[in-house]
């Protein structure tokens, strides 16, 4: 099983030409955005970006998209904000937003919402999908500080994911296996990273990829 990851494009839409190139190369079976397709926009422009995209893509808001995100873009995509959704054999779950910022973003909840929304819909050797990152695993801001989730790390540690998936930071892209489970953050669409994340004899592994020409 191969996904093409996408985060963080941030309303930059010239982009999406070099998205689609990806897809037509890579032929991912399934495409997975961690959120923040727009820049403060509206669920509307959410839906214009995404349905330029050439797949139908599962989908998470991110801090900086619009409250109603999850309702305008269910029509072109496939909404996975506190939702499971079944994959062959492994469960996809999605929780959007970030924990609470200094900006004051549109799409924030506490480390309490965050850990009650994915509670109920976690499963063992899940495929993790967050916009923010668990604490201390690719978080760190450039002076060094750590702003990811205390929950989702909360919630790796009890369910141990097959992958887990983040964006949010965009100085912390890498990927690397943690006890088990493959941590990505792809890094910022809108720079033109993303990664492909194979699943292969129950092995998870992660290529990033780089800006496009």
């Amino acid at each position: 099983m191969k996904f093409l990851v996408l985060t963080d494009l941030h309303q930059k839409t010239s982009r999406i030409e070099q998205i689609n190139r990806i897809i037509a190369d890579e032929r991912p079976d399934h495409i997975l955005f961690l959120g923040d397709v727009t820049d403060m926009g509206t669920g509307e422009d959410a839906v214009d970006i995404l349905s330029s995209i050439h797949e139908k893509t599962y989908v998470i808001p991110g801090n900086c998209d619009s409250r109603d995100f999850p309702d305008k873009i269910s029509q072109i995509a496939y909404d996975l904000h506190g939702k499971a959704k079944k994959i062959g054999e492994y469960d996809l779950i999605g929780l959007g937003g970030s924990n609470i910022t200094i900006f004051g973003t549109p799409f924030e909840l506490t480390e309490d919402e965050i850990y009650n929304a994915l509670k109920p819909i976690s499963k063992k050797g899940m495929i993790l999908m967050t916009h923010v990152p668990s604490y201390g695993i690719f978080d760190k801001i450039p002076n060094g500080t750590s702003v990811g989730s205390h929950a989702v790390k909360k919630i790796v540690d009890e369910f141990h994911p097959i992958i887990a998936l983040s964006g949010h930071v965009h100085e912390d892209r890498g990927s690397a296996i943690i006890d088990g489970t493959l941590f990505c953050n792809p890094g910022p669409a809108k720079d033109g990273y993303s990664a492909i994340i194979t699943i292969e004899n129950g092995k998870a592994e992660a290529k990033l990829l780089g800006p496009l020409n």
